[in-house]
């Protein structure tokens, strides 16, 4: 083996040591706390009112006899099918 060789060995090996001697990231992140002198200590939080639910909207808000006749204008001279069954000419 010449020496040029022999030296890159050994730095990789070196390399290879101080690697293993680290602790690993994610144990140091885990033991680490930041601590300021601004922390507030959390204020205590208020339930919020139910509101009642809404009524619900009930059809279109026409009577039968009003629904009734508008068919009856609508629906005339058209075929007798869909919206207009039984209203039609």
């Amino acid at each position: 083996m010449n020496v040029r060789h022999l030296s890159s060995m050994l730095a990789s090996l070196g390399w290879g040591l101080c690697l293993l001697a680290m602790p690993p990231a994610s144990a140091a992140a885990d033991s680490f706390m930041a601590v300021t002198s601004a922390e507030k200590p959390a204020k205590p939080q208020k339930p919020k009112a139910a509101k009642p639910p809404k009524p619900a909207p009930s059809g279109s808000g026409e009577s039968k006899a009003e629904r009734d006749k508008r068919l009856l204008r609508e629906c005339r001279g058209k075929a007798n099918a869909g919206a207009c069954e039984g209203y039609a000419n």
